[in-house]
């Protein structure tokens, strides 16, 4: 067995490549772009790596190399199922090129987000992921002016020029409420996120409206309750909604945290799913799946989005195809809180 370097020496970078019988050379690609050395040779680098004790200073390789190694990604929120799993996806890519994540929230709050993309960048961030178009032009111009190649994902507009990868909330939303209507739901109402500086949510109650109005009804006949992201929330809403027009046969939420919210109160005010209103989410987190009934709602590829996500991100890093709009599809999952309309 081989010993460690004896002493209180810190190990180096030529300690690792002597270890493993490989160049400095072989080493530092192995640490940097793990794909690019064959299989053999970099196991045998990390075993001397990890039998050595070895760090790499990364400070002074950012100095050198006028990169970090590092991708900043600001969330709306850490409590959403959504961007966790497309998060872990993203991630996993980004170390498979010897990338690493960091990962902050905004909880919504646009000054916040403004300000840690900021912080992100300040620590060397060599690129950023952010969630849907809507932030202050401010920001995208100091992106800009440093320089660090920025995608936008979770949304996904034709008339947008910025890289994305994401999908067409509204045309998403619209196709699952012709299917409400389908059903012969005229009576809807629409539980969403709040729809100031979030594209995503704003887009989803325009599906819908966009649907009604192809279907001959008044778009803003539509009645929408803006409400925080949370169980509760939806709750909260489905009661007002049920108090404010009691004759609703269908409540459309903007994701399926919010529904669940509004299968709960339906149950706890002795209203039964989809008997007497119908309820329907957005994002087919696991838990849509597991509610009582089952939810029916939007299935978004989202890990499939964060693996794509940072490829893409890595390809502007290399300064290669930097302007990719990519679009992924959506479909509907159609499951038992989606019924037909109650016969009069």
């Amino acid at each position: 067995m081989t010993q460690p370097i004896e002493g209180n020496n810190v190990p180096t970078l030529a300690d690792v490549a002597k270890r493993a019988n490989v160049s400095t050379a072989t080493v530092s690609r192995c640490l940097n772009s793990p794909d690019r050395v064959v299989g053999e040779t970099r196991e045998r680098v990390l075993r001397a790596v990890q039998e050595l004790g070895y760090a790499p200073n990364f400070g002074a390789r950012a100095l050198a190399a006028k990169q970090t190694n590092t991708v900043g990604a600001v969330i709306p929120t850490m409590e959403n199922a959504v961007f966790a799993r497309g998060l872990q996806a993203f991630q996993e890519e980004l170390g498979r090129h010897g990338k690493t994540l960091l990962v902050a929230s905004s909880a919504y709050s646009q000054k916040l987000e403004d300000e840690q993309v900021r912080a992100l960048v300040a620590r060397g961030a060599d690129g950023l992921l952010l969630i849907g178009y809507d932030r202050n032009p401010d920001l995208y111009a100091f992106l800009k002016k440093r320089k660090v190649p920025t995608l936008v994902a979770w949304s996904f507009s034709a008339g947008q020029d910025r890289p994305a990868i994401g999908f067409d909330n509204r045309a998403a939303m619209a196709e699952l409420a012709r299917l409400v209507m389908g059903q012969g739901h005229r009576n809807i109402a629409c539980i969403t996120a709040p729809t100031e500086f979030n594209d995503r949510a704003r887009e989803r109650v325009f599906g819908i409206q966009a649907a009604m109005a192809e279907a001959g009804q008044d778009p803003d006949a539509l009645l929408i309750v803006e409400k925080p992201y949370g169980i509760e929330s939806g709750e909260t809403a489905f009661r007002e909604v049920m108090a404010a027009a009691p004759n609703t046969t269908a409540v459309m939420c903007a994701n399926d945290v919010l529904a669940i919210g509004a299968l709960r109160a339906a149950r706890e005010m002795g209203i039964t799913v989809p008997k007497d209103v119908s309820i329907t989410g957005f994002d087919d987190i696991e838990i849509a799946m597991l509610a009582e009934p089952a939810l029916t709602t939007v299935h978004v590829p989202h890990r499939e989005m964060g693996r794509r996500a940072a490829g893409i991100l890595i390809q502007m890093l290399r300064e290669e195809d930097t302007r990719q709009c990519v679009e992924l599809p959506t479909d509907i999952r159609l499951r038992q809180s989606l019924g037909p309309v109650k016969a009069a």
